[in-house]
């Protein structure tokens, strides 16, 4: 399975997005359309963008609703002309490239008060986001959106904390993600056994190394490893750990979900 992304050229700076920690943007590229550009520049750099891609084309795989993902060149002319000190500061850091997803105009953020899910839609995410340690869909924060009428997943950069630092990361791959107890469709999850046997075996060696070659090389750039690759393998060796002792966060979401029931 051999996976692709579109590059595009950003045209136009939009608009800010400042209730993102990372500071992301609206901007238009040269195949006019919008997007929502996150940006090399920005405080978790490159490691949030891989989070992105790996997040983002997993819960695709998985036949969840994600934008689309597209690298986004930015042009050194950008960081000229902005008036906002710090927005410009960030322009200039991320000269290149970028990550972006379609910007989807006119959705709504999911209220779990107004809105429930399938019991099977639910676990999927759930589980995924067990799979990537995602400790950002809160209540507080769900990032997840209703656009013509079918729920969409975004904002997939705090995923992978290990990353941050590849401190102990081949045990962390055995450990359970006891953030899930946070998780907004935790209640609704009622399908994590079902789902299990379903993407355990979806999500193949070759899934995860088609993912993780979407990574471009000048992304990978630990100095605790001899070269790309040898990181690109690292996080295709974690992931597919997990996914093979993938009971070991069920059995914790499993567990964390009865103080619901």
């Amino acid at each position: 399975m051999q996976l692709q992304l579109r590059t595009v050229n950003v045209t136009r700076y939009v608009t800010p997005l400042r209730e993102g920690g990372s500071m992301p943007a609206i901007a238009e590229a040269d195949d006019g359309f919008l997007y929502v550009l996150k940006f090399r520049g920005a405080g978790q750099g490159h490691k949030a963008l891989i989070s992105e891609i790996i997040g983002g084309e997993l819960a695709r795989i998985a036949g969840l609703k994600v934008p689309e993902l597209v690298f986004a060149e930015l042009d050194e002319a950008f960081g000229r002309t902005e008036p906002d000190e710090e927005i410009q500061d960030l322009l200039k850091a991320s000269v290149g490239l970028n990550l972006a997803l379609h910007y989807l105009s006119g959705a709504i953020t999911y209220d779990p008060t107004v809105s429930s899910i399938d019991p099977v839609l639910a676990s999927k995410i759930v589980w995924l986001d067990c799979l990537l340690t995602n400790m950002d869909r809160t209540p507080r924060n769900t990032n997840m959106l209703y656009w013509h009428k079918e729920l969409w997943l975004i904002d997939h950069g705090a995923s992978l904390y290990f990353h941050h630092s590849w401190q102990n990361w081949e045990e962390q791959a055995l450990r359970p993600f006891t953030l899930v107890k946070d998780h907004v469709l935790l209640p609704e999850a009622s399908e994590l056994a079902t789902v299990d046997a379903e993407l355990s075996q979806l999500f193949t060696p070759a899934i995860i190394s088609s993912v993780l070659n979407l990574i471009p090389d000048e992304w990978l750039d630990e100095d605790m490893f001899s070269s790309s690759q040898q990181q690109r393998d690292s996080y295709a060796k974690f992931l597919n750990t997990r996914i093979a002792n993938s009971s070991i966060f069920v059995k914790e979401a499993q567990n964390a979900r009865e103080t619901f029931i």
